[in-house]
C-alpha cells in the first residue's frame, strides 16, 4: 500500500514553511511560555517545601529520610552551593550511579541490600550536608527553627533553581500538551471520537473514527517491546491493512536540538516498518525550529510530516 507524500517530497516549499513555523513557535513562546514556567514553579515550590519538612528543614538529612522519600534528592541537589548536577553528586560522593538515577525518579533499587543502601545514602547525605547553601537557609547557623516566611522564601529560591535546570523540558511539555489539544480539537470538529482501544489490543482493532493520545505500539518479531505514539487515528474509511494513522508531535525552540534528536524518529519508523510493513502510516506534526538539514534527514528516512501552521494537511492522510 503506497502512501502519498505530503511535504517530504516538496523541498521547494521547505524554506517558506520553516520561516512560518519558527514565527508560530516564537509567537506562542512569548505569549504562553512564561505562564507555563510560572505554573511549574508554583508546583515545584510545594515539592521543595515538602522536602524541607521531610528533612526537618535540612537539619535531619539521613539515610532513613531518603529511604522514605527518595525523590527528595533532586531537590536537595539544588540546596547546595553550587547546585549539584546528578553526575557531579555521584562523583563527589563516590555513590552508586544506579541508585542516584533511580532516586531521581522517586524510586530505590529493588535488589540492593539494606546495609549497602544505608551506606550509599549516608555518603550522599555527607556531601549534601557539607555543601548546603547557608545563605538560603540562615536557620542552619542560627540554631533556630525557620519561620514560615523563611521556609517559603527558601522554597521559592530552590524551586527557581530546579525550574531553570529543566526549563527546556517544561516548555517542551507545555508545547506538546498544546499540540495534542489542537489535534484533538481539529479531529472533534471532523466528527472523530476520542476513544482508546482496549489495553493490550492490536492497533488494528481500533474502531473507525476513533482517536487516542499516547498509545503504545508493540514492535518486534521475537522480542516484543512497546514504543509510545503521541496520536493514533483510525480513519473512518479503513485502510486495507486496518492500520491507524500514527503521529508524533514535535516542537523545538532552536535548530541545534532538532538535529541532535532527529535519529529518534528514524529509529522509531524502522521499528514500526519491521513489524507492520513498509507502508505503515507514520508522520510528524511539526511546530518550531525544524531546519532543512533536519527535514532532509527525515525525508531520506522515508518520514513525512504535517506542519502545525497547515493543520488541514492532516486530511491528506486519508482521515
Amino acid at each position: 500500500m503506497k502512501t502519498r507524500r505530503i511535504n517530504s517530497d516538496k523541498p521547494y516549499l521547505w524554506k517558506a514553511d520553516i520561516a512560518a513555523s519558527v514565527d508560530q513557535f516564537n509567537e506562542w513562546f512569548m505569549q504562553f511560555a512564561p505562564e507555563a514556567f510560572r505554573g511549574a514553579r508554583v508546583e515545584t515550590t510545594e515539592h521543595v517545601r515538602e522536602a524541607l519538612l521531610a528533612t526537618n528543614d535540612l537539619r535531619n538529612m539521613n539515610a532513613a529520610t531518603l529511604t522514605t522519600k527518595p525523590g527528595a534528592l533532586s531537590t536537595l541537589r539544588m540546596c547546595t552551593a553550587p547546585p549539584l548536577a546528578v553526575d557531579r553528586l555521584i562523583g563527589l560522593a563516590d555513590a552508586s550511579k544506579n541508585l542516584v538515577r533511580r532516586m531521581e525518579n522517586d524510586k530505590l533499587p529493588a535488589r540492593m541490600q539494606a546495609t549497602e543502601l544505608d551506606a550509599e545514602l549516608n555518603k550522599l547525605c555527607r556531601i549534601l550536608s557539607r555543601l548546603l547553601d547557608r545563605d538560603i537557609f540562615p536557620w542552619l547557623d542560627s540554631g533556630k527553627a525557620p519561620t514560615d516566611r523563611e521556609r517559603g522564601r527558601a522554597s521559592t529560591i530552590v524551586a527557581d533553581r530546579l525550574c531553570s535546570a529543566v526549563a527546556n523540558p517544561i516548555i517542551r511539555n507545555a508545547q506538546e500538551r498544546r499540540q495534542l489539544a489542537l489535534i484533538g480539537g481539529y479531529l472533534d470538529k471532523k466528527g472523530y471520537r476520542k476513544k482508546a482501544p482496549p489495553s493490550g489490543s492490536p492497533l488494528t482493532v481500533m474502531a473507525p473514527g476513533d482517536y487516542a493520545f499516547r498509545l503504545n505500539a508493540p514492535v518486534g518479531k521475537t522480542l516484543k517491546v512497546n514504543i509510545p505514539i503521541d496520536v493514533v487515528i483510525q480513519p473512518k474509511s479503513l485502510r486495507r491493512d486496518r492500520l491507524p494513522i500514527l503521529i508524533e508531535a514535535k516542537s523545538a525552540g532552536d535548530f541545534t536540538n532538532t538535529n541532535k534528536r532527529r535519529k529518534e524518529e528514524a529509529t522509531k519508523i524502522h521499528q514500526l516498518q519491521a513489524t507492520y510493513g513498509a507502508a505503515v502510516p507514520f508522520v510528524l506534526f511539526l511546530c518550531g525550529y525544524f531546519g532543512s538539514d533536519y527535514l532532509g534527514y527525515e525525508a531520506a528516512e522515508g518520514i513525512d510530516w504535517v506542519w502545525e501552521h497547515r493543520i488541514d494537511d492532516i486530511m491528506k492522510l486519508g482521515i
